[in-house]
């Protein structure tokens, strides 16, 4: 994607940058580490970093960060390679697709920690989005590294599997609220730290194969292993269905209950490699809409 950096006030200006508002990026259930300010900005923490984003009409505003750590890490972050234009494009021949990219249209995937990527989604298995961010963010500040404070926040990175590993299974329970997810969390952790489980070859692992890997692990069953590949791996044929994927998918395209095997399924036998872009756009227009509630 071609768009201009300049620095004004000593914040970054992107111009002219496509297909981005923070909003629908950052309030579609994909990632649990942002903070909305009162000015309506985000703050988010990844990668041991910690940035402001705003988006001031057609300007991306970006406050924490420099012109280098933004080519080095946030770009990729962001996924600022790929051309959402040419996706929406392409998903937009769907009518119902047409209509939720409308309502979704600056949504990208962020390309996230895996570890950090596992345990949240671990917790997010019949689980609120405000207690797994609470609970990650407990996590964090217990066992991070500090990394400073923005406007009053002080802001932890996501520890190393070694932290959560060295933890007893009722510690993580009670301290992070995580209830019965504790001893699981504890035992990814090790599995992990102790070179058990190696979350950087699944990026070379074909998608079946990645499946399969992640649900040998306890607590990671196909909803949150397909959370995992599409947020983590760029596995962007993962369909992972939660409550609002199935209940939108049920409303406009079966039109009857379904299973959440053959709602995993459709995925992508209707929407192809770009079923997990299809997920974000229909899951965001479900849960703001409250379709099929």
């Amino acid at each position: 994607m071609t768009y201009t950096i300049e620095r004004e006030d000593n914040k970054l200006v992107l111009k002219n940058l496509k297909d981005f508002n923070p909003t629908h990026i950052f309030e579609n259930g994909q990632c649990f580490r942002w903070y909305k300010e009162d000015d309506g900005s985000y703050t988010t923490v990844a990668g041991g970093k910690v940035i402001n984003v705003l988006k001031d009409g057609d300007n991306i505003i970006v406050d924490g960060s420099n012109e280098k750590d933004w080519k080095e890490y946030w770009h990729q972050y962001f996924d600022l390679d790929r051309d959402y234009g040419e996706i929406k494009k392409e998903l937009s021949k769907d009518p119902i697709l047409e209509e939720a990219i409308q309502f979704g249209d600056g949504l990208r995937l962020l390309n996230q920690d895996p570890y950090e990527t596992v345990i949240s989604f671990m917790i997010s298995a019949n689980n609120q989005i405000s207690r797994i961010k609470n609970a990650v963010e407990m996590i964090s500040n217990d066992l991070g590294e500090y990394i400073g404070t923005y406007r009053g926040r002080d802001y932890y990175t996501f520890p190393d599997p070694e932290k959560l590993a060295a933890k007893s299974t009722e510690y993580i329970r009670e301290k992070y609220r995580v209830g019965f997810r504790g001893d699981r969390i504890r035992e990814v952790s090790r599995r992990i730290a102790d070179g058990e489980f190696d979350t950087q070859c699944i990026f070379e692992t074909g998608y079946s194969d990645a499946v399969n890997m992640l649900t040998t692990l306890p607590g990671v069953g196909p909803k949150v292993s397909g959370c995992i590949l599409l947020f983590a791996y760029d596995k962007t044929e993962a369909f992972p269905v939660d409550v609002w994927v199935k209940r939108v998918m049920e409303y406009f395209y079966f039109k009857r209950p379904a299973k959440k095997r053959e709602l995993e399924e459709s995925g992508e036998k209707i929407f192809g490699e770009l079923a997990g872009y299809a997920q974000q756009y229909l899951f965001y227009y479900a849960r703001e809409l409250g379709i099929g509630k």
